[in-house]
């Protein structure tokens, strides 16, 4: 299992998919990668070369992957926090940032629904029933 940028790529894939699992590589990089250091891309990860391993890993230094890529993030979220900007407001409120409609979606950001002032028809009866 060859070990690139601090992650275990999978043995059976093949090479450009194999490098998609690294934080920061998509489709375009990992083709991008596979043209510039000119490994077959039908070849699967587990017949890398140590030598053409090295040559990934050297065109992977020229661009911020992992954890450069994931604190870099990071820093720009906080410094929008830090400013106070609108952006950073709905980061901290754990909300949709980019113009999404909370109305009626957005239930990944906000959590499961929760009814607030009238009772659903299962907890009415449950209560009807204690009082019995």
């Amino acid at each position: 299992m060859p070990r690139i940028a601090g992650q275990d790529l999978p043995d059976h894939k093949k090479v450009p998919y194999a490098l998609r699992y690294i934080f920061g590589v998509g489709p375009k990089v990992a083709d991008d990668i596979i043209k510039q250091t000119k490994i077959n891309p039908d070849k699967r990860a587990n017949e890398l070369n140590s030598e053409e391993i090295n040559r990934i890993q050297a065109a992977l230094d020229q661009i911020m992957v992992e954890g450069d890529l994931r604190r870099e993030i990071n820093d720009n979220i906080s410094r929008l926090k830090r400013i106070h900007a609108y952006r950073g407001l709905r980061h901290s409120a754990g909300l949709p940032v980019r113009g999404q409609r909370t109305r009626s979606n957005a239930r990944t950001k906000r959590g499961a629904k929760r009814t607030i002032g009238a009772l659903t028809k299962e907890a009415a009866a449950k209560i009807d029933a204690t009082k019995k």
